[in-house]
């Protein structure tokens, strides 16, 4: 159950970073919706897919094959190309003139004998040719130098270890749909996907940070509801309460993946994506801990996490708003995504004083 979610998730957020790389600022938002549906609908056919084997031998050798199709893209760069925003930004300028030569040629215009609209083209890749520029990589310890990225990081890896390791104790108090057909693992996937949607029709409108607000506010005020009252809430209010944390939990997990590839620069995207979301599994890795003797393990896990909520609701004020502004290259421009304010106040249209200046 848990390795096979990793599988899925680490198959398909390399894809989504991948996305963000090769897109301009205008489309980077609307790019990684695609493998994050599609994850969504590989969880929910996958038991009818377990029936149609009838062998876990059968289904095993399936996503073997599947996983096989991936390396075969992954290891071929005619197939897969390298981001050519990520070769430009470590300053791997001969890589990039070749992939971007060969876009062109996809795209059907010939950078050699382009029209005066396409002589930008021909112009821009000759300069890239000339010079010989030394590579500079990048690692995640850049981050430790930094004055706002590693607190950035930090705060939407505290929020998706959260939203990650929280899932689980929404989900046992679902227990009584367990004799249901699968309806828990359902009832997860089904709002995964309603929260991939919200996102989709809120975070462009709304800005990404106060909608992950808004998420961790609901996932914190219904974690304390069930750890203060759960024994005294009625059955009707047990079930709407857990779903509507299940939901907000999702989308915390889900936002601060796609937050963090916006705050981190394009030399340390794949970096910072993979810290924020190595600490959502370890919070879906520590869910065994609530089956533990006397629900001991799983009134401490609750408690602590309901506490970290409480924690990153307080830290997120403190991250940048990304909607709308171009995606950081360099570390430097990662530093400059200043705190801007929550809400936005429209000025009046006149700025007459009340009183006259005496002259």
């Amino acid at each position: 159950g848990c390795s096979k979610e990793v599988a899925w998730q680490g198959l398909s957020w390399p894809s989504t970073w991948h996305a963000w790389s090769c897109v301009t600022p205008s489309t980077a938002w609307p790019s990684p919706w695609a493998p994050a549906y599609a994850v969504c609908w590989s969880v929910l056919l996958l038991p009818g897919l377990a029936v149609l084997a009838q062998d876990w031998h059968l289904l095993q050798g399936l996503s073997a094959l599947v996983t096989g199709l991936l390396l075969l893209f992954w290891g071929f760069p005619a197939l897969l190309p390298e981001s050519p925003c990520w070769l430009l930004a470590t300053r791997q300028v001969a890589r990039a003139r070749r992939i971007l030569w060969h876009f062109a040629e996809a795209s059907g215009v010939d950078p050699e004998h382009s029209s005066l609209e396409d002589s930008s083209l021909a112009t821009e890749l000759a300069e890239l040719a000339t010079g010989s520029i030394q590579p500079q990589y990048h690692s995640g310890l850049g981050l430790l130098h930094t004055r706002l990225a590693w607190r950035n990081v930090l705060i939407l890896g505290i929020s998706s270890l959260v939203g990650g390791g929280i899932q689980a104790s929404f989900l046992r108090s679902l227990a009584p749909l367990e004799t249901a057909f699968y309806l828990p693992y359902f009832l997860e996937a089904g709002l995964e996907a309603a929260a991939i949607t919200c996102l989709l029709l809120t975070a462009n409108r709304w800005g990404r940070r106060l909608v992950l607000l808004l998420g961790t506010l609901v996932t914190g005020l219904v974690s304390l509801l069930l750890l203060a009252g759960a024994q005294y809430l009625p059955g009707w209010a047990l079930l709407p309460l857990s779903m509507l944390g299940l939901l907000a939990s999702q989308t915390m997990s889900v936002l601060s993946s796609l937050f963090a590839a916006e705050v981190c620069p394009t030399v340390i995207r794949g970096t910072g994506l993979g810290l924020v979301l190595g600490a959502g599994f370890l919070g879906r890795a520590a869910a065994p801990l609530t089956e533990m003797v006397d629900q001991q393990g799983f009134f401490l896990q609750h408690t602590v996490l309901t506490s970290l909520a409480i924690l990153a609701l307080l830290c997120i004020l403190l991250l940048p708003e990304t909607c709308g502004r171009a995606l950081p290259v360099s570390l430097e421009d990662a530093d400059h995504l200043h705190r801007a304010p929550l809400l936005r106040a429209h000025q009046p249209p006149d700025y007459l004083p009340l009183l006259l200046p005496s002259h």
